[in-house]
C-alpha cells in the first residue's frame, strides 16, 4: 500500500510538470530551411497616413534567432527587452544581437542567428537560410516597420518540429505589433518615450482607439496582414548538403554589413 501511494504521488507529480515546446522533438538532429519575408504594406491595402517620402514605407533588415524554449526574443503582452527596443525603434541590431549571444552562452537556448536583408518599399521580399536543431527547434524574428515610433512584426517561438519530423513548409501572416516604448500615434509621429514602459501589443484597426492612429481603420472588422512569411525546409543531397547551399556565398554578416 505504502509503495503504490508512492507511485501515485510520482505520477501526479510528473504529470504537472510543465511540457515545453521542444522537449518532444524527436527528428533528425538538423534541419536547413529558406525563409522568405514578404512585404504586403501597400498604400490600396493601407492608405491612411501610408508614408510616400521622408522616408517612404520600407522594412528594415529581418534578424532572427533559432532556440530552444529556455529563450524568448519577444513576447505579446510581456516587456520589450532593451535590444527589441532599439531594434523597434531605431533599426539598431547590436543590442539585441549581443542578448542573443549572452542567452546562448549562459544556458545553452540559442543554436543560431539568421538575418535577412532590408526592403527599400512597402512591397517586395527578402530571403536567407536558418538552421534549426532537435534541441532548438522554434524560430523567433523581428522586422521593423520604417517609419514609425516602435512598430514590428514578428514571429515568437515558432516551432518547425512535429514529434519525429520537420515540417515541410509553412507560411504565416504576419500583423503589426508596437514594442511598448515610444508614445506615438503615427508613422512619422517624433520620438516620444513611453514611461513607464508599456507591453508589447498588437496593433489591431481599433486599437489604439484612437483616430489619430496610423491604423485605426475603425470600418474594418480586422487588419489585412501587412506582410507574410514563408518557411520552406531545404532538401539533403547525396553528398548530405542543402542543395541550395552549394556554390553560395556566405550571409553571416549581413545584418552587420546593413545595420550595425
Amino acid at each position: 500500500k505504502v509503495i503504490w501511494t508512492l507511485l501515485v504521488t510520482i505520477l501526479g507529480y510528473a504529470s504537472s510538470l510543465p511540457v515545453s515546446d521542444d522537449s518532444i522533438c524527436t527528428a533528425e538532429e538538423l534541419a536547413k530551411y529558406s525563409i522568405i519575408f514578404t512585404g504586403k504594406w501597400s498604400q490600396t491595402a493601407f492608405p491612411k497616413q501610408y508614408p510616400l517620402y521622408r522616408p517612404p514605407a520600407q522594412w528594415s533588415s529581418l534578424l532572427g534567432v533559432t532556440h530552444s524554449s529556455d529563450y524568448s526574443m519577444w513576447k505579446k503582452n510581456e516587456y520589450a527587452s532593451n535590444g527589441v527596443r532599439d531594434f523597434a525603434e531605431k533599426g539598431e541590431a547590436w543590442l539585441l544581437m549581443k542578448e542573443i549571444e549572452e542567452a546562448g552562452e549562459k544556458i545553452q537556448s540559442v543554436h543560431g542567428i539568421f538575418s535577412a536583408p532590408a526592403i527599400s518599399s512597402g512591397t517586395g521580399q527578402t530571403s536567407t537560410e536558418l538552421e534549426v536543431h532537435s534541441r532548438h527547434p522554434l524560430v523567433s524574428f523581428v522586422v521593423r516597420i520604417v517609419p514609425s515610433p516602435d512598430w514590428f512584426v514578428g514571429i515568437d517561438s515558432l516551432n518547425l518540429c512535429e514529434g519525429d519530423h520537420w515540417m515541410e513548409e509553412v507560411s504565416v501572416d504576419l500583423f503589426p505589433y508596437d514594442a511598448g516604448t515610444d508614445s506615438g500615434f503615427t508613422f512619422s509621429s517624433p520620438n516620444f518615450a513611453t514611461i513607464p514602459q508599456d507591453t508589447v501589443t498588437e496593433i489591431t484597426c481599433s486599437s489604439p482607439s484612437h483616430p489619430a492612429n496610423s491604423f485605426y481603420y475603425p470600418k474594418l472588422k480586422i487588419l489585412p496582414p501587412i506582410a507574410q512569411v514563408t518557411m520552406v525546409k531545404l532538401k539533403k543531397t547525396q553528398l548530405g548538403l542543402s542543395a541550395p547551399y552549394i556554390n553560395q556565398p556566405a550571409k553571416s554578416n549581413e545584418i552587420i554589413d546593413s545595420i550595425s
